[in-house]
């Protein structure tokens, strides 16, 4: 993929998952696309790395975190820092209300398709 300036569009997904099994396989999937996955086990995690990567596009994230906020507020959160940023919202518990999630994202139930995840990945990354 191209930016605008001639220079290849980064292809960089932060993971935000509390489980670490969970978070290897979800950085695998986002691996094998051919995608820099970086990782966070919380939200305060995840706003540390948003702060000092610019490229991330794309935030993969669990709503039931463990610690600090939950991957709506999070969500919510990097939506107005950070506006040009797309989300994945999974959860094996929660099924949040459209007007929960940030304009744009996706939500997929856990167990989730990784074709689904993947293709979504695909069109969020174009």
């Amino acid at each position: 993929m191209q930016a605008g300036n001639g220079e290849p569009k980064p292809r960089v997904v932060l993971v935000v998952e509390d489980d670490p099994i969970q978070r290897m396989m979800a950085a695998r999937l986002v691996q094998r696309m051919d995608c820099e996955a970086l990782v966070a086990c919380d939200a305060a995690q995840a706003i540390a790395i948003l702060e000092r990567r610019p490229d991330v596009s794309v935030v993969f994230t669990d709503i039931n975190l463990a610690t600090g906020w939950d991957g709506l507020r999070l969500a919510n959160y990097v939506r107005g820092r950070w506006p040009p940023i797309a989300f994945i919202v999974i959860s094996g518990h929660a099924q949040p209300d459209e007007s929960e999630l940030p304009a744009g994202s996706t939500f997929f139930a856990k167990p989730y398709s990784t074709g689904q995840v993947t293709a979504t990945l695909n069109r969020l990354l174009a």
